[in-house]
């Protein structure tokens, strides 16, 4: 059985190497989009492009499930997408955990791309799940794209310029980018002693498994792992090995739990996937 994943770039390793870790036996696809990265700054219409393009090689190629681990491809073009391959395909989204953050009755705030920051279903989600109470927008310029190169110098720049942005009274950050946990260390660090990070990777991997009615865990076998760049055969990029995660999937076989844990941004991980 094969599923496929699609994001601009590394923001998919974490969604990943959860159905990695729950379903080893899965076939994965992951297409990443380097020639049109990073989407978080493009326009809607670029953005939606890309994704049905990936969607139609992936159905091409045998995927029974589109998974998509990018917050900007969902609030832009899933419904868009559902239109055109539900039921025959399920297709799995990811949104920001802001009614997680929000159910804990804490400060919130969202750091995400400058796509999300300013769409209309970010502003959805805070209306619908956040009571009414402030929420602090707060778009991360390049972050991102240091962590596809694994540039860390870039990365902690950019990490420390939204930590000045953030209000001191934001003790839930809700991470609405999926690059964003590949440092969750260095973005803990930048905040206040206490501040909580909320995260989907688990949500998404899981609720995949439920829409492909994969309730049992099987581990008898290791599913193979094909990389799709930009429409071309390749490999995981350089920049994936700066990780924990892209080193564990590198390795091909079953990611362990400890990896996932070391990197999840909150232990009771109920954040949202649809």
């Amino acid at each position: 059985m094969t599923v496929a994943l699609i994001d601009s770039g590394l923001g998919l390793l974490s969604t990943t190497a959860w159905l990695r870790h729950l379903a080893p036996e899965l076939d994965l696809l992951l297409f990443l989009d380097p020639d049109g990265a990073p989407w978080g700054s493009r326009t809607a219409s670029f953005v939606t492009d890309r994704l049905f393009a990936a969607a139609q090689l992936a159905v091409q190629r045998g995927a029974v499930a589109i998974v998509v681990p990018c917050n900007t491809a969902t609030v832009t073009a899933i419904d868009a997408l559902r239109e055109r391959l539900e039921p025959r395909v399920p297709v799995i989204g990811t949104v920001p955990a802001v009614k997680s953050a929000a159910a804990t009755g804490q400060g919130i705030a969202v750091w995400a791309t400058v796509r999300t920051t300013s769409s209309d279903y970010q502003d959805r989600l805070i209306a619908d799940y956040a009571s009414g109470r402030p929420v602090a927008r707060v778009a991360c310029p390049g972050l991102a794209e240091a962590i596809d190169h694994g540039d860390m110098a870039a990365a902690t720049e950019a990490i420390a310029d939204a930590a000045e942005r953030t209000p001191e009274n934001c003790d839930s950050v809700v991470l609405g980018c999926t690059h964003y946990p590949l440092v969750a260390p260095e973005i803990l660090q930048s905040l206040p002693a206490g501040t909580t990070l909320y995260d989907s990777a688990e949500a998404v991997a899981r609720q995949t498994l439920r829409r492909l009615n994969r309730t049992r865990e099987s581990h008898s076998t290791i599913g193979s792992i094909d990389v799709v760049l930009s429409g071309r055969r390749g490999n995981l990029p350089a920049g994936a090995h700066a990780h924990p995660v892209g080193r564990a999937l590198a390795a091909g076989g079953r990611v362990p739990r400890e990896i996932l844990i070391s990197a999840a941004t909150r232990s009771p991980m109920a954040a949202p996937a649809i």
